[in-house]
């Protein structure tokens, strides 16, 4: 069962989500940039959002297949949540994808 960061507490009053430091974006920008036909800029704001964010909230940011497939390709790029998600993702592929 997720536990997201409410709403209100997701982002300041400018509309900027905690867990985006390094940019002055929004979340719906940060939604715009990983929806992007650019792989690169993609994958890089999958990461940030994978390395910086409460696990819950990533999974309701990103989605499930999402995370699934970009863990594989972010391998040394998630700093100290690297070992979480590949357990995750590696769990998830034993019980047959995403949906298990």
């Amino acid at each position: 069962m997720l536990a997201p960061t409410p709403p209100d507490k997701l982002c300041d009053q400018e509309g900027r989500p905690y867990f985006v430091w390094e940019a002055d974006l929004t979340l719906d920008g940060l939604r715009v940039l990983l929806e992007s036909p650019d792989e690169d800029l993609r994958l890089y704001w999958t990461g940030v959002v994978l390395r910086q964010a409460k696990p819950d909230d990533a999974l309701v940011l990103l989605g499930r297949e999402a995370v699934r497939l970009a863990v594989p390709r972010l391998a040394g790029r998630l700093g100290r949540m690297e070992p979480f998600w590949t357990w995750l993702v590696g769990r998830w592929n034993e019980r047959g994808g995403a949906r298990g």
